[in-house]
């Protein structure tokens, strides 16, 4: 959810049915506050691709019901029986709302939100019919990450600065169009009724960027690991499943405001997080731990999600405050469910091989080139 080249940018079939409950999680049925025994009226914006099935499949299985606005192009790759349950509406947000005309839900979540305009008219066109508006934003607002603590209350950056380079103008086209998106929710629905969820990156089954897989192929096969980044270099990151579930509880809990959806619950760095992840396959592996920022640079390993450079105008892009998250209901699968569920997914019949040559087979990878790297490393002179 964030970067151009190293954060958003870089980013056929459905999954067999008894591979579903396994992906829904630990917390399926669980419940907070007694208003999670009212059935809702939900309605997606979106919800065809990555956080929507997810949210679908929680919601349907705690008796809510679901309709989808879509245009119709993409098809789910999870949960599709799930599907026949939802009442699926097409339209387009750039110029054609009227599935949407004098309808009445209890929540829109709004997956979809890419353009400001989108916001600014669904949210206008929805507010007198809908209790919540929820829009799904991203830790992105943050740009550039400047502080070691960014909580909800970081002041925000409203306008793309002048000057900037096309890098540094993607991230701020992405923070600023999420940041105005934001408030024309809020503007629309008021503080009271608006649910602002900024997630870091989300990790998980069904996961169309290819971004974080390097991790769940890699740490399966063993050997020397490579693991780039200073020994303290902090890692955020978050499962898709844990975002999706907690929205639905926030609408079912009557809980508004703006979260940062933000994981681990503890702090964690870049090795702590490899160290763990690796238990999660009975292999052995070493870590090569390639701690100079300058050679992995040269050697075209710019980041490697959840990994980013804990510099410049990324430094605190990590260091995201998730205490208030935490203390309105926001909790976290393992880390091993996390890796193993989207080592399962990636080896099942949701991705065809196409697909996964097309990332395992990748010669610019780091997949492919970790060997020469490692090699590389230890022949370096000191």
């Amino acid at each position: 959810m964030k970067k151009s080249i190293s954060r958003r940018a870089l980013i056929k079939t459905g999954i067999k049915a008894g591979m579903i409950i396994p992906f829904l999680g630990h917390s399926l049925f669980a419940t907070t506050h007694e208003n999670a025994d009212k059935k809702l009226k939900i309605l997606i914006l979106g919800g065809t691709s990555f956080l929507g099935p997810h949210q679908i499949a929680y919601a349907i299985a705690r008796g809510h019901s679901i309709s989808t606005f879509t245009r119709g192009k993409t098809t789910p790759t999870i949960y599709k029986d799930l599907f026949k349950q939802v009442e699926q509406l097409t339209g387009d947000r750039e110029n054609d709302l009227s599935a949407l005309e004098n309808r009445k839900w209890d929540v829109v979540i709004d997956n979809s939100g890419r353009k400001t305009e989108w916001t600014k008219k669904t949210a206008t066109l929805l507010k007198n019919n809908v209790r919540y508006y929820i829009y799904t934003s991203s830790t992105g607002v943050y740009y550039p990450y400047l502080g070691d603590n960014i909580s909800e209350e970081t002041e925000l950056n409203l306008t793309v600065p002048e000057g900037v380079s096309e890098y540094e103008k993607l991230e701020y086209d992405y923070g600023v169009m999420k940041a105005t998106s934001e408030n024309e929710a809020i503007k629309a629905f008021g503080k009271d009724r608006a649910i602002i969820v900024r997630p870091t990156y989300m990790i998980g089954p069904a996961d169309r960027t290819d971004r974080f897989i390097h991790w769940p192929i890699r740490l399966a096969k063993g050997g020397e690991v490579l693991v780039p980044g200073k020994i303290d270099d902090p890692v955020q990151y978050i499962d898709v499943r844990d975002v999706a579930e907690w929205m639905i509880r926030l609408a079912e809990n009557n809980i508004s405001g703006t979260f940062n959806a933000v994981g681990p619950e503890k702090e964690q760095t870049m090795n702590e997080f490899v160290k763990e992840a690796k238990k999660t396959f009975p292999v052995k592996s070493s870590l090569i731990k390639i701690n100079d920022y300058k050679f992995l640079q040269d050697n075209n390993v710019h980041f490697l999600v959840p990994w980013i450079p804990s510099e410049g105008k990324n430094y605190g892009s990590s260091r995201i405050n998730n205490e208030k998250s935490i203390a309105n209901g926001l909790s976290f699968r393992s880390l091993h469910n996390s890796i193993k569920d989207t080592h399962d997914w990636w080896y099942s019949d949701a991705i065809d091989d196409e697909r996964r040559n097309k990332v395992e087979l990748n010669p610019k990878s780091v997949l492919v080139r970790e060997k020469d790297l490692i090699t590389k490393w230890k022949k370096r002179e000191h």
